[in-house]
């Protein structure tokens, strides 16, 4: 397994800086995203470290072994594209076997033969449909073929560039799963490039988010998910309430700030901002208060609102409310059927995620 670490890398194409001083260390046997938006230079990262494009700056170790002008098939670092770009007129077998047989001699079949059988039963592919073309296949075979050409060949990392946009949603959804189950068994260290954050967020070991070239937070996804750094973190992992927010007063670690919505309490550390602020809430943290309201806890928030807006999804209700000058988006799992007019709503202070403005 295979260790990356990234140092002051930065790549530019002319006056255009696509990617700024990143530093990252991603772990041996790790499955790690990177996220973002599109244009904020993680395809960049990604083909940075396969070999395919050299830095402007900065350097690219693998287990400590400077590899930044080690061209890409010494570095043994296999890239799967969007594409599948599998060969038309070859059998699945055919295909995964491609690699190997460019890489090594004749003399090497029966060895080559047999570890295409081991990653054949890897991919769950074996029998009948190893003798299959690409053509009779679905898109999400095809995509776990792209894959077993890539394992096949032991590579040092495995390096994924959005490899499910093809794919519908049912069909991503489990090949999400595919791929990880696939991952894990190879115990390879895999960099996987998406802009899906439920792709990364139900996969990932870490998480790096990037924005405009740069390097914003990386995190476990509970980490990012619940303490976003910054507001665009907060935003782009997941729906959230931002509100613009100043604080009055902190005591016993709970930081009272004024907001549009009112009087907001949130849980803060010793480091914590000051002054203005902005406040994160996650809409499925926001409940609904049933019967004749109690008392408060120092702990919780209480606001009163008005329904503007509900939408069934499903699974959960989403609920758009009126409180004071501002609005809140709350989320009910399961779905609220008959919330209408005047509501109140509670939130714990240790939910209230404390941003800089």
């Amino acid at each position: 397994m295979t260790q990356i670490r990234i140092e002051s890398l930065a790549k530019s194409y002319g006056a255009i800086a696509a990617l700024r001083s990143v530093d990252l260390q991603i772990r041996s046997g790790e499955l790690f995203f990177m996220l973002g938006p599109s244009g904020c230079g993680k395809t960049t990262l990604l083909r940075l470290i396969a070999g395919l494009q050299s830095p402007t700056s900065g350097r690219i170790l693998f287990n400590g072994q400077d590899v930044t002008d080690v061209p890409t098939q010494k570095r043994n670092a296999v890239m799967c594209f969007q594409g599948y770009a599998l060969w038309p007129h070859m059998t699945v077998r055919e295909n995964i076997r491609f690699g190997l047989s460019v890489r090594q001699t004749p003399a090497d079949r029966p060895g080559q033969l047999a570890r295409v059988e081991q990653v054949l039963e890897i991919i769950r592919m074996q029998g009948p449909l190893a003798d299959r073309k690409p053509q009779q296949l679905s898109g999400g075979q095809q995509q776990r073929v792209a894959l077993a050409r890539a394992l096949v060949v032991r590579p040092a990392c495995l390096l994924l560039d959005e490899p499910l946009s093809n794919l519908d949603t049912h069909l991503r959804q489990e090949m999400r799963r595919e791929i990880e189950r696939i991952c894990r068994e190879a115990a390879i260290t895999t960099v996987y490039v998406t802009h899906d954050q439920k792709e990364a967020l139900s996969t990932a070991d870490r998480i790096a988010v990037l924005r405009d070239g740069q390097l914003v937070q990386v995190g476990t996804p509970e980490e990012l998910y619940r303490r976003p750094t910054d507001a665009f973190v907060a935003e782009f992992i997941g729906p959230t309430n931002l509100i613009d927010a100043e604080i009055v007063s902190v005591s016993d670690g709970i930081a009272t700030a004024s907001s549009a919505v009112g009087q907001i309490r949130a849980q803060i550390g010793p480091s914590s901002l000051t002054g203005k602020v902005r406040l994160s809430i996650r809409p499925e943290l926001i409940r609904v208060v049933r019967g004749a309201p109690a008392g408060v806890a120092a702990n919780v928030n209480r606001v009163t609102g008005a329904i503007l807006a509900s939408s069934f999804l499903g699974q959960s209700s989403e609920h758009l409310v009126s409180v004071g000058a501002g609005q809140f988006r709350m989320l009910c799992a399961p779905p609220q059927y008959n919330l209408k007019g005047a509501v109140s709503l509670e939130f714990d202070a240790a939910d209230v995620v404390v941003l800089a403005r």
